[in-house]
Formats: C-alpha cells, structure tokens, sequence
C-alpha cells in the first residue's frame, strides 16, 4: 500500500510541476508580447513627434511636421518655394484616403502618400498650382504626405512600395 501511495504522490508532483511549468512559460510569453507591444509603440510615437528629418529615395529631407486640422488646411499654400532638401509633413491621426489640391500655392510640388508602413502607396507627380480645383488622391490609404519640391520623385527614382524613415 505504502508503495502505491508513494508512487501517486510522485505521480501527482509531476502533474503539478508540469502545470506550474506550463502557466510559467505561459506568463513569460504573456510579458514578452506586451514588452514587444509597448516597445514598438513608444518608439513609434517618439519617432513622429520628434521628426525633423524624412529619409526617402536615398535623400535627406528637412520637415516641417503638421498634425492639427489648423496647420494641415494651410499646408504650403501662400509660401514661396521649397529647397530641393525641404519639405512638409503631414501626420494624421488614422489612415484614411486624404485628398490634397493646390489652392494658394504659388509652385509645383510632388505629393507623396506614405501607409503607416511608411512605405509609398502613391505619387502625384509635378501638381501645379494651376491645376486648382483639381483633387488629387490615392487609392489606398495613408497616415503620412510628405510634400517636396516638385520633380524630386523623378530625380530619385522614387516608386510606389518604396520605403521612408523619420528621423530625429
């Protein structure tokens, strides 16, 4: 008898480490995937808010990042010009297909519709100012427009899934 009792209460120990084994490796799984979740996240938003600079086509542009509905209506209507290293950044809140036209500007530009991969889903090459009231969208949605003198897409061979970095 002693010897069934002893080989249960083995038995059962297993059984109880094999759990206790299990819901362990259960737990740490659970802190990595949130690790992941909240690392990606932060550096996410520490990217956007704190770009100055977008990498695209193997060229360094200068932005000026606008997110609130004032600053994103205005654009760069009523400016100049732009440097061929300059350009506007628009950062909305959720992806959507953003139309954009030409009203008020004084000079052509290239709009670039970037996904929340930060790669191209389209490029409306050389829009003139003269084009207004015309609209100009993609067919995808985007979360970022990069604006940037016009032509510069064609200089650098930029295509639809190519992909940009924000950069501090």
């Amino acid at each position: 008898m002693r010897n069934i009792s002893a080989n249960f209460s083995a038995g059962l120990m297993e059984t109880i480490n094999k759990k206790n084994f299990f819901r362990f490796l259960f737990v740490i799984f659970f802190i990595f995937l949130i690790f992941l979740f909240f690392n990606n996240t932060s550096k996410n938003n520490f990217q956007i808010e704190n770009t100055k600079y977008v990498k695209i086509g193997g060229q360094i542009i200068k932005v000026e990042t606008v997110s609130t509905p004032e600053t994103q209506g205005r654009g760069l209507s009523g400016r100049v010009g732009l440097k061929n290293d300059e350009g506007m950044l628009f950062v909305f809140s959720r992806s959507d297909e953003y139309s954009f036209w030409m009203k008020d500007m004084n000079f052509p530009i290239d709009i670039i519709w970037l996904g929340e991969d930060l790669r191209v889903v389209y490029i409306k090459k050389d829009a003139k100012p003269e084009s207004f009231p015309e609209v100009f969208e993609p067919n995808e949605n985007s979360k970022y427009v990069l604006e940037v003198v016009s032509n510069f897409s064609e200089k650098n061979n930029l295509k639809d899934g190519d992909k940009a970095e924000f950069l501090p």
